[in-house]
């Protein structure tokens, strides 16, 4: 059996949590443990060790780590990933999904066929659409793009043009290998939360990792619970948008350098394509300060962030 460390990072969302941990007690997978990283505080630790099981109804164990401080996506799962250095793999599941019970078994049967160090799956949405089965990275544009997105979930999908059309899988719900850590490292914590799985698998590629993926590995995904970032396009707030705009540029400084000049212009005006034509011009605003963050090279978490 792979031994795998389902890691999750939290913040301040307990009840989501305690749903995914409902959901993966009636896995069919059973060689798991649950390490649970809650970046929102003592009193966000205190509520979650409060809702939380011990251990799961199979006697996988449940732990909950409280670092100082809230370490960003990146951080919590660099966390989790030190905090269980004897998991054969790692299943980074965000707190606001459902997988099905056989959906962890199809990820393990993937990995195991040997060719690849990292799977995706398909993640949909509660209305039963596709949100994502893996995505690619326009680096001319600094955009990316989910593959299936829109699609039925009774749709047969061609896993192997996913896998030769995807350039990263969906940091929602991607489970990567002992090999796929040590060839390629860890997440890039200055990214503090957005693109970071994208520029972790863009690295794997380019060090000749593949990317594999699991079609009846299925999740649902709220998206955006912790952060807002499923809301309305006029009402979603700031962080998110600038986040994401920052980290696009970020992302194509480290890889994608020369693009640069390029990717800067036509992300700004694909992000005012993108809330303009809705009227959100207060939203236009968080993502240019984001995109003008990006051009200086600002990282880690925004001075104006609260924590």
């Amino acid at each position: 059996m792979m031994h795998v460390a389902v890691a999750i990072v939290g913040f301040r969302n307990a009840e989501d949590v305690g749903r995914c941990l409902v959901a993966l007690s009636r896995s069919t997978y059973s060689d798991f443990e649950v390490i649970v990283c809650e970046n929102g505080g003592q009193d966000a630790c205190r509520d979650l060790k409060a809702i939380a099981p011990a251990s799961l109804k199979g006697g996988q164990q449940v732990r909950i780590v409280c670092p100082d401080g809230n370490r960003g996506f990146a951080g919590g799962v660099n966390l989790c990933i030190s905090e269980t250095p004897d998991a054969d793999a790692w299943w980074v599941l965000n707190p606001d999904t459902e997988p099905h019970p056989d959906a962890l078994a199809a990820k393990v049967r993937r990995l195991r066929e040997g060719d690849c160090e990292a799977v995706g799956c398909t993640l949909y949405r509660a209305n039963g659409r596709i949100q994502s089965v893996g995505g690619k990275w326009i680096s001319w544009l600094a955009r990316a793009e989910s593959i299936g997105l829109g699609d039925s979930l009774e749709e047969v999908v061609d896993a192997e043009a996913v896998e030769r059309e995807q350039r990263y899988l969906n940091g929602a719900a991607m489970l990567v290998s002992r090999r796929f850590v040590e060839r390629v490292g860890l997440m890039r914590e200055d990214y503090f939360l957005y693109c970071e799985e994208v520029e972790w698998c863009l690295r794997a590629l380019d060090r000749g990792v593949k990317l594999g993926f699991a079609p009846d590995a299925r999740v649902l995904h709220a998206q955006g619970t912790t952060t807002g970032a499923g809301e309305a396009a006029s009402r979603r707030p700031r962080l998110p948008i600038y986040l994401s705009a920052r980290n696009s540029l970020l992302l194509t400084r480290d890889l994608f350098p020369f693009r640069l000049p390029v990717a800067a212009p036509a992300a700004m005006l694909q992000l005012m394509v993108r809330y303009g034509r809705h009227g959100a011009w207060r939203q236009v605003g968080y993502a240019f300060s984001g995109l003008a963050a990006g051009l200086r090279n600002e990282r880690d978490a925004p001075v104006w962030m609260g924590r």
